[in-house]
């Protein structure tokens, strides 16, 4: 199929299912599972994945038993899916709340409240950026093009069935495969990680790699490119930085891993926040004239439309701007309740009102505003890449800043400072389900553009889609907290998520409100993201490899044994689908087989994982499915690696077997 057939827009379909209740229900029970491997996912590595194809996947699979489906039901199920799925990347701020200790887990009602009011005004703060940054915009939208044609293809007839069947098949082996071996780590026949710490002279450092089929299936999903920027950002942690600081300290006591994570817990990882936070900036900047060229244009054309009286056909039909208008004033009063609870009893007590006006004014200001930018980035670069985390960290950024100059000098009290810092993460929250949201909505309204979809019928299921993901992640999320804890909370055990954003944005707020940041460290960071921006542009004149200057910062900020599977997953899919190019017939369709394949690797994974959780709270155990005692540790590290390899070879193997076979 040509590129231009692959990208053009269907005509209008009429009198075909489209927002249907069966659409909805499966929409929902996806919902489920996706939101809770994200969570997961999220808490566990700091990434999450998206969730359109693998849904539509499933949909296509399922609905075709019904003779009165269509590609358009199809869509709106991989809508509703998409949306909640999207939305559990909250959990990038909302367990700051858990980690600077002003909630003890995640209350049910406040914790959806947040996600559903936010993810709400996500989908009505992007519509009016639908022509803008849809119709009337060269923008590629990698991720909304791609789950298009996978629509497409599910409805061409007999093709298509057996490609959706064999589709399904494929990620239901590949979660299959990576929960039994998450289950073989729980039993101890294999290690989860393996590594190694020593010294050098006076300095220590070390190397780590995970046995995580999540993680290898995430650096499928974001690329040699991604996994690139993330190994030299490791490599400028452990190889130069840890090395560096830990030869500094003025004290060398205790195990060299110790003293070398210890380093690079309290240090490295903040050099880490100020290239995020740098690489977000640049981002932004490089994008908000294209953005405001898009708005302008999309408003002329709107005008031109009106003074014509021109009647709009399906496809061009949005939810009317007064109900737009209407639905996202009335969020700002349940919003405006939330923040009252959350302060009513403590030292902003007596600031309320003002405090709470300035908070909705910030939401409406800086929530329409990353709408936008969250919205072209993914029309840029997809919704998988986009550096919603960056966003989240310049918005913590803003509004502690903004409560440190405008509000605690108004309250004397030294327990103010605890609860501004609370409340900075409590809006930055709301904030914060805007972007996602956004991040998602225009990938999807791009998909049902080309598939001829009637864009008010899919925003409506994209509000469904808010909820469902909003009634899922509180549970899980509390779960998750229970069985686990987060590393830095106290008490937190060896088995604590590392839920990376979340500490980095909650350790920002705490220090601009505490006056603690060490702003050298950031700067330090920053320099080196000024150095990587340099260096990404002259990679990009020069037509070589990208180095995404957020990739480098997380390779910076997480973990060495996350981010090295993660590296290996970016090379294993890197080499796939060149095998794909050389020697295959389809090679779109085998890359496709290999993208769901990944996406099965994670969900697995990450639903075993929560469903450990819930046996671990149930026991009071940290590892209730023990078998093999300390004794067979020799033969865990030996075993996991050859069976984790064996494992991940056949996988990709009957990936591209699969997809070849049905392209004969």
């Amino acid at each position: 199929m040509s590129d231009a057939a692959r990208t053009s827009p269907r005509a209008p379909l009429s009198g075909v299912a489209e927002l249907t209740i069966r659409s909805i229900l499966l929409g929902a029970a996806l919902t489920v599972v996706f939101t809770a491997a994200n969570v997961y996912l999220g808490l566990k590595v700091g990434l999450t994945f998206a969730t359109s194809i693998p849904a539509a996947v499933i949909s296509m699979a399922v609905l075709r038993f019904f003779s009165s489906s269509s590609i358009l039901e199809n869509n709106i199920v991989q809508t509703v899916a998409s949306a909640a799925g999207t939305l559990a990347a909250i959990i990038f701020v909302l367990p700051g709340l858990v980690m600077v200790g002003w909630w003890q887990g995640f209350p049910f009602w406040e914790t959806a409240l947040v996600c559903a009011l936010g993810g709400i005004l996500g989908v009505m703060f992007s519509i009016p950026l639908r022509r803008a940054l849809v119709i009337d915009s060269p923008l590629p939208f990698p991720e909304g093009v791609a789950a298009a044609e996978v629509l497409k293809v599910g409805a061409q007839s007999r093709e298509g069935a057996e490609e959706s069947s064999a589709s399904l098949r494929t990620i239901v082996v590949a979660s299959l495969a990576s929960a039994g071996f998450a289950l073989v780590i729980a039993m101890r026949f294999a290690l989860a990680e393996a590594s190694t710490f020593f010294r050098i002279g006076a300095s220590a450092t070390g190397i780590a790699s995970g046995l995580s089929f999540a993680l290898i299936g995430a650096g499928h999903l974001v690329g040699i490119s991604v996994g690139m920027a993330m190994l030299l950002g490791m490599f400028l942690a452990f190889g130069i930085a840890t090395p560096i600081l830990t030869a500094m300290a003025p004290v060398m006591g205790g195990p060299a891993e110790d003293f070398a994570l210890g380093v690079w817990a309290t240090q490295v990882r903040f050099m880490g926040a100020g290239v995020i936070g740098v690489a977000a900036i640049w981002t932004l900047v490089r994008i908000l004239g294209p953005i405001i060229a898009g708005i302008r244009s999309a408003i002329a054309a709107s005008r031109a439309r009106r003074g014509g009286g021109t009647i709009l056909d399906l496809a061009e039909r949005d939810m009317p701007i007064g109900i737009v208008a209407g639905i996202s004033i009335a969020a700002l009063v349940p919003i405006a309740i939330l923040l009252w609870n959350f302060i009513s009893e403590g030292s902003l007590a007596g600031i309320a009102v003002p405090l709470i006006a300035g908070t909705l004014i910030f939401v409406l200001v800086i929530g329409a505003f990353v709408a936008a930018v969250c919205g072209y980035m993914a029309g840029l670069i997809g919704a998988s890449n986009s550096p919603v985390s960056g966003v989240g960290i310049l918005a913590v950024l803003t509004a502690s800043m903004l409560l440190a100059v405008g509000v605690a000098p108004m309250v004397e009290d030294g327990a103010a400072t605890a609860q501004l810092t609370a409340y900075a993460l409590f809006a930055t929250a709301i904030v914060f389900s805007i972007a996602t949201i956004s991040n998602d909505n225009l990938q999807d309204l791009k998909t049902g553009q080309l598939v001829g979809a009637t864009p008010w019928r899919q925003q409506v299921a994209l509000v469904f889609g808010v909820i469902f993901g909003s009634l899922v992640i509180p549970p899980v999320l509390d779960l998750l907290n229970n069985a686990y804890g987060f590393a830095g909370t106290p008490g937190a055990g060896p088995n604590a998520l590392p839920a990376p954003q979340a500490a980095l944005i909650s350790s920002l707020a705490k220090g601009v409100l505490g006056g603690e940041l060490d702003w050298s460290l950031i700067g330090i960071g920053a320099g080196v993201g000024v150095l990587v921006i340099a260096l990404d542009e002259l990679l990009g004149r020069m037509g070589k490899l990208r180095l995404p200057p957020l990739g480098v910062g997380l390779g910076i900020y997480l973990p060495m044994g996350t981010i090295m599977t993660v590296v290996v997953g970016a090379v294993l899919g890197y080499f796939y689908d060149r095998r794909a190019e050389r020697r295959s017939r389809d090679p779109e369709a085998v890359k496709r087989m290999g993208v769901l394949m990944a996406t099965g690797l994670i969900v697995g994974e990450s639903l075993f994982g929560v469903g450990l959780a819930a046996l671990v709270v149930g026991t009071g155990s940290d590892t209730p499915l023990a078998v093999a005692g300390d004794g067979f540790a020799t033969g865990a590290a030996i075993v996991g690696p050859i069976g984790f390899a064996l494992l991940i070879a056949w996988l990709y193997r009957r990936a591209a077997r699969s997809a070849e076979a049905n392209a004969a």
